[in-house]
């Protein structure tokens, strides 16, 4: 039995002994002590907001071929050998298909009343649509939701999370002008079955990654394409996830009374300088370009933002074509995709430094990445703090940044849920994983700051993950989870976190009370 004293969830890591409240209290006092920016704020958040945590179906099932399940591109990715990390697999990943009801226990432990995870089209479809559907992909999906309602935990259902049936993509995937009606197809589906328990539906996660595969190829399917494959690509997953929101918002809606809407993933680019225009400009154009890219046709416009058309359209003339590479949107089109979600997904994890080109002469240690032809560098501080993956750096104040960001240019109605959030470490059985207590400590407070301070309108969070899983190309080097996973066991046991008890503890006190004098104790 190991137990652990904090001073506070804060003062355990930035101080010795208790607290003064006289004086801010840091998470990071090294590195972040900004007094106004920084210091540690005391509050709850509204009785109403839903604390959850997720997973994805590819990252913990398992099970690829039990029963009739079709293959997936991350199947067929991963089989092919040389594009994973020591060649693992998602063949077994956490074999969350037989352990579910462990994985609703972890869940009820924490105190969370949410849990969002991913449905596997190619467990629901085997080979992508209707005709194949699935009795064991419909029993296994029915029974998760149903233990999970048992436990008094509300199902947060993500209808693609990167796992295409390899049968679809066979057939052109997301570059075939048929993927926005296979998408449709299953997601119907999807609402007849499961819309009677399911309330909060998300047709798309991460838009970009979920297209990666047709670019650069470092996800699945693994395809080096042109530019104009990934225009084509992001193009179809906005028309799928339009058509999914309007058969939603006119067939079920008014009976099972759901919300449903799309998750966007986005770094905050802080402008290097501040007080230089250009440097906030430079930062305005790569968050328009990176976030806005799929949040303008939904969430303001219809279309695209202007700056990106006509940039693209002057590449493409640059490059000798006669028309711009990026596909454009019918009138009819434009129609059904503004006001097409009835939330703002976010899945935010780091920040980045923002500068102009023209003024680039930081004298630092770093590795500068431009963005394409903005005239834009971008970097992150080496000094910040770090995590087990070379792009992840823990920078707290970006987040509030972020979400003020969104706020003001997309409105302060639109709720905004975080989606996703979380930090990795290294490959080891170390239960005491004080980065990720620092980091959702942290990053929890931020959001507090910016709905209570910035009275944004936020109205969730959700950890990244429940528990170590397959991430993607870095297979199982890297661990995001508050609950360990044993890979080398057949078994695949599940153990706690400190940061487990310590997000549980941040739930069950729905925030931050004003705290600092008083001890907490949390055991093993």
């Amino acid at each position: 039995m190991m137990s652990i004293i904090l001073f506070s969830l804060v003062g355990f890591l930035a101080t010795t002994g208790v607290a003064d409240e006289s004086e801010p209290l840091f998470v990071y006092p090294d590195v972040f002590n900004d007094p106004e920016r920084d210091a540690f704020f005391y509050g709850t958040f509204p009785e109403d907001f839903k604390w959850s945590i997720a997973t994805s179906s590819y990252q913990i099932e398992g099970a690829w071929n039990v029963a009739d399940k079709g293959e997936s591109i991350w199947d067929n990715f991963t089989h092919a050998g040389g594009n994973i990390a020591n060649g693992d697999t998602g063949d077994v990943a956490c074999d969350s298909y037989h352990k579910y009801k462990e994985d609703v226990q972890l869940i009820k432990s924490m105190g969370l009343s949410y849990y969002r995870f991913s449905l596997s089209w190619s467990r629901i479809f085997p080979d992508g649509t209707p005709a194949s559907a699935s009795e064991d992909g419909l029993r296994y999906y029915n029974a998760l939701i149903d233990e999970l309602l048992a436990n008094g935990i509300s199902p947060q259902v993500t209808l693609y999370h990167w796992d295409l049936p390899q049968a679809l993509e066979d057939r052109g995937g997301f570059l075939s002008d048929e993927f926005p009606q296979w998408f449709v197809d299953y997601a119907d589906y999807c609402f007849e079955k499961f819309g009677d328990r399911v309330k909060f539906w998300i047709t798309f996660n991460e838009p970009w990654a979920a297209i990666a595969g047709y670019g650069e190829g470092s996800f699945a399917p693994g395809n080096h394409g042109l530019e104009v494959d990934v225009y084509t690509s992001g193009h179809n997953l906005l028309l799928g996830h339009g058509r999914a929101y309007q058969k939603y918002d006119k067939v079920y809606r008014t009976e099972q009374k759901g919300q449903i809407g799309i998750v966007l993933s986005s770094d905050f680019l802080e402008p290097y300088d501040r007080s230089d225009p250009s440097d906030m400009v430079a930062a305005d154009k790569v968050l328009m370009c990176h976030l806005g890219y799929f949040a303008n046709p939904i969430f303001k416009t219809g279309d695209y933002p202007a700056f990106v058309k006509e940039k693209i359209a002057s590449t493409s003339e640059e490059q000798g074509f006669s028309k711009s590479l990026l596909p454009e949107f019918s009138r009819y089109q434009k129609e059904m995709l503004r006001g097409s979600s009835d939330f703002f997904g976010l899945n935010h994890y780091t920040t980045a430094y923002a500068r102009d080109s023209g003024n680039f002469e930081v004298d630092v240690n770093l590795t500068a990445s431009p963005y394409g032809e903005l005239g834009v560098i971008s970097w992150q501080d080496p000094n910040w703090p770090a995590s087990h993956s070379v792009w992840l750096y823990s920078v707290p104040w970006g987040m509030r940044r972020l979400i003020n960001w969104i706020s003001t240019e997309y409105g302060e109605d639109i709720p905004i849920y975080i989606t996703e959030n979380g930090i990795s470490t290294e490959d080891t059985d170390d239960l005491s994983d004080e980065i990720r207590v620092n980091y959702h400590t942290a990053y929890i407070n931020e959001l507090l700051k910016a709905i209570n301070i910035d009275k944004c309108n936020v109205r969730g969070y959700t950890a990244w993950s429940l528990m170590d899983n397959f991430e993607w190309a870095s297979g199982y080097t890297e661990r995001f989870g508050l609950n360990y996973v044993d890979f080398t066991d057949n078994d695949r046991p599940r153990t706690a976190k400190d940061s487990a008890r310590a997000y549980a503890k941040i739930v069950s006190d729905n925030g931050f009370p004003n705290f600092s004098l008083r001890k907490i104790s949390f055991s093993q």
